[in-house]
């Protein structure tokens, strides 16, 4: 089942994303809560959870953005595309970034862009064959300094 995650499964994501960059889950603290609730209560953050027999197998947000240009037409960003490693190439990931396009759609954006830091083959193609390209925009990053 794909569907978008529920409030008391905060842990269970934060387990996953270990597959993804994280070293580690972190602590739960005040900032962490707070940055949950906001999550959870704004209309425009979706994240969408891949779930197979009861446990969080796959994720990615769709954070859909308002905007002024493109007819007034907002535009979706995705990031955190994850999926654990046991549950890897069996399409899981293919199914959150297709439900993020349905909300998309749903919410009239006029594209969705993805940035990866990967530069591996396999996930470039992954990622040209869900429909994204890498040819139309070029991206540019500044990290800021970590606290």
């Amino acid at each position: 089942m794909v569907r978008e995650i529920r409030e008391n499964e905060l842990h269970e994501l934060l387990e996953l994303y270990l597959f993804l960059h994280e070293e580690s889950v972190p602590e739960t603290t005040e900032h962490l809560t707070n940055t949950w609730k906001d999550i959870i209560g704004d209309k425009h953050h979706h994240i969408i959870v891949k779930e197979v027999d009861g446990k969080i197998v796959s994720s990615c947000v769709c954070v859909v953005i308002p905007n002024l240009t493109r007819n007034i037409r907002p535009y979706a960003l995705i990031e955190n595309v994850v999926t654990h490693e046991e549950y890897r190439k069996k399409g899981y990931a293919t199914e959150c970034l297709n439900y993020a396009r349905e909300i998309a759609e749903r919410e009239n954006c006029y594209k969705m862009m993805l940035l990866t830091g990967s530069k591996k083959d396999s996930t470039l193609q992954f990622y040209s064959n869900a429909g994204y390209n890498s040819t139309d925009k070029t991206a540019f990053i500044q990290w800021m300094n970590k606290i």
